[in-house]
């Protein structure tokens, strides 16, 4: 094909590749499609869209000849997309020089990007976009093909060890040029001073393009980190874009927008209400989508701590450092911190309470431990103890300390509404103790904080104003700033360039704080006994189902309760581990915020390890008054957490309650006739009887009362009227309709047919056989029914 051809298909090949951008076209469905599955198809993709593979050349083929594509803007993500139309130009020197105005008969606004951007781009969003792909729910995403590409491109572009490999070119002598600066098609608004790339500060001393590959490495390092971030991470409400901006910006927007008031299209009103629907974007993150951006994380901590030994002499820093070396000295924090605490929050704050925050949680601790990605390894020692912090990590604790404090706090809120009972919730828990628990990590946190806390001292206007602004926006190459020796003053630029000069912050060792985490503790008590009697109840449970049980002519199955709970679905290993995480972060908190044995002490008090005349089960918090037992506050809460709870259970007259699927319907209908029938002829002779104090009564009463019902009344909010009925002596057949009841006397009657004992003589050795049983259990275990009147 020749080049024009190239240049006409490229567009339709890339969207049938990632699909089109309104998800309607799914392409090849990168996401979807695993090497387990289908193994050819897999490596086929990988093996077209490699750095070096087929896609990739052609890309830098068309690269060379500087051809231009348009992205529509409707489809960036919500902030940027409502500036641009706002014809304010974003920060990010990404969309610098590429916005257009469509052409007559157009519809919207255009990017004119490059071919390696506009690759990207799609690659990128594809992400988010392809959200309801067929079968994804049942798909490994880190096995997937996107995933893994997502990986390769990372290695390959953002080098931990080496350089960019330089891009194939078609021109022996010469490589591809990277795209020169265009004049602006409309006029755009700035929020502030347009930073230069480092690739154009560095070519600037150059003199041609290609007489140093390492810009033009730089330029697709820099262009591809740019494009992840802004489509990944991007994403958040007006209310927190305003607040991120500085009071000198938004005074140039506002009169910016006055300015072209009157020559805009619609009404500014009408502009303003839509842009506040495009910031307000509905931005559900999936978790996929967290799992390949904690794929990013790891890999620009492992690229950031690639970063060479600063030589001794600075003069020689100067004329020796490459621009990937200056790339990865402050990739980080003009790149991802900024939109990554946002992204960070938006998901503490709108996550569903589920097991499924574990990606979010991981991606937020592997942020938060940038040594274990350092190159270093760790001393081997004999002992296993928990490696200590380094002291040169101090300045990356000081520049993230809203990373380490306020999302600490988000966790605790989050942690205070989940039910710790669950094994998933009880680790999450305790990795987030784990981690904070490290040696030295505690203290270095503490140290932040005293430092954002110290009073201000006089500072020059110029530097005050640096507050304020945001400098972790656009590129990072800028001219560089002087250096600042004060720590105090990088912390608190760092919390007000992200939370805004009226931020009122809350210290993590403080007493609000800690009283959260008090509140925490006192739950992962309460969880651990909740554990323990569920693990008490599902034993003795499972000792009581023993084999001639499963014969006992007895109405339980019919009169008794949904015993369920959660130990039917997590098992009792599960149980055991959910009593080791909660035990292991309660240790790790105390470590943490030096919670003393006393305090511990009157938690546990405060837990209410009081339990009731049976020694199992426990009620939630409730009062007692004349319509029956009203739930407190505290109860409501104990509810809501599975901490407590009552026994949901029929209190009816037995005999009415609806048919089981375990039951004839034929036979419970018949049964009841001929009990009622029994009831009515004979209810004198049966309560004069049970009356009696002598054996005859116990036995009377042993059959023909029901006294269970009145203990499990005390375990139900159940109105005092209903709790003081009687429904007397009486007969009760309908354990005949069981099928289970059925099916053991069929088997009986059989076994008893190999032995030559007829039907007559099996029924009386039957009833002659339950009546022994009826004596002996009345005679030494009627202790264990109350009988209560």
């Amino acid at each position: 094909f020749s080049l024009q051809e190239l240049h006409g298909i490229f567009p339709w090949l890339v969207e049938s590749i990632f699909g089109s951008l309104d998800g309607i076209i799914v392409g090849w469905n990168l996401r979807c499609l695993q090497g387990r599955t289908n193994p050819n198809e897999y490596s086929v993709a990988l093996d077209f869209l490699d750095p070096s593979g087929p896609m990739m050349k052609l890309v830098y083929k068309l690269q060379a000849e500087e051809y231009r594509y348009d992205f529509p803007v409707s489809y960036l993500p919500g902030p940027v997309k409502a500036s641009i139309q706002e014809q304010v130009l974003p920060e990010c020197s990404l969309y610098h020089n590429k916005v257009q105005f469509p052409s007559s008969g157009g519809l919207g606004l255009n990017l004119a990007l490059n071919p390696f951007e506009y690759y990207m781009f799609y690659f990128a969003i594809s992400l988010i976009t392809q959200k309801n792909s067929p079968a994804t729910h049942h798909v490994s995403p880190s096995n997937s093909a996107y995933f893994i590409l997502v990986d390769t491109y990372l290695k390959c572009f953002l080098p931990t060890e080496g350089s960019v490999l330089p891009p194939p070119s078609s021109n022996p002598g010469g490589a591809i040029p990277s795209p020169a600066p265009r004049s602006p098609a409309v006029p755009f608004s700035s929020y502030g001073m347009h930073h230069t790339s480092l690739l154009k500060r560095h070519i600037a001393h150059q003199p041609s393009v290609n007489a140093d590959p390492a810009s033009q490495e730089i330029w697709r390092s820099e262009t591809l980190l740019q494009i992840f971030v802004e489509m990944w991470l991007h994403h958040y409400s007006l209310e927190m874009y305003q607040k991120m901006q500085s009071p000198h910006v938004k005074l140039e927007v506002l009169h910016y927008r006055l300015s072209i008031s009157s020559k805009h299209h619609g009404s500014p009103a009408q502009s303003s209400y839509q842009a506040l629907h495009a910031y307000q974007e509905s931005f559900k993150p999936t978790e996929e989508h967290v799992l390949v951006v904690r794929l990013l994380v790891k890999h620009l901590h492992a690229f950031s701590n690639s970063l060479k030994p600063e030589p001794l002499s600075p003069s020689a820093h100067s004329h020796t450092a490459s621009p990937l070396e200056e790339f990865k000295r402050v990739v980080i924090p003009r790149f991802v911190q900024e939109k990554l605490y946002i992204f960070l929050q938006h998901c503490f704050g709108h996550w569903p309470l589920d097991a499924s925050f574990r990606a979010v949680l991981e991606m937020w601790l592997s942020y938060l431990q940038p040594w274990r990605y350092a190159p270093e390894k760790p001393p081997q020692s004999t002992e296993p103890l928990p490696r200590s912090v380094s002291e040169k990590w101090a300045a990356f604790i000081q520049e993230n300390l809203l990373m380490y404090t306020k999302l600490f706090v988000g966790f605790l809120n989050r942690a205070l509404r989940t039910d710790l009972v669950s094994p998933k919730n009880a680790l999450m828990v305790f990795r987030v103790a784990k981690v904070f628990a490290q040696p030295n990590l505690a203290e270095m946190i503490l140290k932040g904080e005293q430092l954002f806390l110290e009073p201000e001292l006089v500072i020059p206007h110029r530097q005050h104003r640096l507050f304020m602004s945001p400098t972790l926006g656009g590129s990072f190459l800028s001219s560089r700033s002087p250096a600042v020796t004060d720590a105090s003053f990088k912390v608190k630029s760092h919390v007000y360039s992200l939370e805004g000069q009226d931020f009122q912050y809350k210290q993590m060792f403080g007493t609000e704080v800690r009283n959260l985490v008090l509140k925490l503790a006192q739950l992962i008590c309460q969880a651990q006994q909740t554990a323990k009697s569920i693990s008490d109840h599902s034993a003795e449970t499972m000792a009581s189902q023993s084999f001639f049980s499963w014969f006992r002519f007895t109405p339980s199955e019919v009169n008794g309760s949904y015993t369920g709970n959660d130990l039917d679905e997590i098992g009792q290993d599960s149980i055991k581990k959910t009593d080791e995480y909660l035990e292991k972060a309660l240790e790790y908190l105390c470590q943490i915020f030096k919670l003393s044995e006393a305090q511990l002490t009157q938690m546990m008090m405060k837990c209410g390890t009081a339990q009731d005349e049976n020694g199992k089960k426990q009620l939630p918090d409730c009062i007692a008054s004349e319509n029956g037992l009203i739930l407190t506050p505290l109860g409501r809460y104990q509810i809501i957490n599975g901490l407590r709870r009552f026994e949901l259970q029929y209190q009816g007259d037995t005999e009415l309650q609806p048919i089981r699927s375990y039951e004839n319907a034929a036979l419970v209908r018949l049964l009841f006739r001929l009990s009622s029938a029994l009831n009515e002829r004979f209810a004198d002779q049966m309560e004069v009887l049970c009356s009696r104090d002598d054996f005859v009564g116990r036995l009377c009463r042993y059959h023909l009362t029901n006294p269970q019902l009145i203990q499990k009344i005390r375990y139900s909010p159940v109105v005092r009227d209903r709790a003081s009925q009687n429904w007397g002596p009486r007969i009760s057949l309908r354990f005949l309709a069981s099928y289970r009841t059925l099916i053991s006397l069929l088997l009986i009657y059989f076994l008893a047919s190999w032995f030559y004992v007829g039907p007559v003589g099996c029924t009386f050795i039957i009833l002659t056989g339950y009546f022994l049983y009826a004596v002996i259990m009345t005679f030494f275990f009627e202790g264990w029914k109350p009988h209560e009147h």
